[in-house]
């Protein structure tokens, strides 16, 4: 496979969310606002990304029986500092996202990744398997995001664009249902033709 091919097929062919339905936890949790979409799938890119450099590099000293603990170890790692970085610098967007943050450690895409690529493949191509499929998971959350915000709110990254009162639904939990739903048509619409 070639390098464009494993770094692109996360955007739209084997969209994490859209396509695999991978990490909705995450996907239905936070995206209440564009920001908080773009601030939880770049903490995931980063886990992603470190995850499947460090799997790659020590996949062959891993023995089969720890293989999956040892993976959860490699990522818990990442996800700590993740947690404690967005602590330090963005303070506010730490405590939006809240207890999602910890839980990147389980999220079956991240641990997925890990299991079906990087320790199977070579550390470059692992690289751009973290990287491509972290964008595109991030690309999924915020545009979730600001589809609720929009709907929701009518504003956009915190940017209020009428005075009016939007609909209530897509603030809500609900309205995390029914955004993923129609933008999973979408996806499908535009991937089948």
């Amino acid at each position: 496979m070639n390098k464009w091919k494993i770094f692109s097929k996360g955007f739209i062919k084997e969209n994490p969310v859209f396509v695999l339905l991978l990490g909705l936890c995450p996907t239905l949790g936070v995206t209440t606002s564009a920001i908080n979409g773009l601030g939880m799938g770049l903490a995931t890119t980063f886990v992603l990304v470190m995850s499947n450099i460090v799997v790659s590099l020590v996949k062959s000293v891993i023995p089969n029986k720890v293989r999956i603990p040892s993976f959860i170890v490699i990522i818990a790692s990442f996800v700590t500092i993740v947690d404690l970085v967005m602590k330090a610098y963005v303070p506010a967007l730490h405590s939006q996202l809240g207890l999602f943050i910890p839980l990147i450690v389980v999220n079956c895409l991240v641990m997925g990744r890990a299991e079906a690529f990087a320790s199977k493949n070579s550390l470059g191509d692992s690289i751009l398997d973290g990287l491509g499929m972290g964008l595109g998971f991030a690309f999924a959350l915020t545009l979730l995001g600001a589809v609720r915000e929009i709907l929701g709110s009518l504003s956009i990254f915190g940017i209020q664009f009428a005075e009016a009162d939007g609909m209530l639904v897509f603030v809500l939990a609900p309205g995390a249902f029914l955004g993923l739903a129609y933008l999973i048509a979408l996806m499908r619409k535009i991937t089948d033709k």
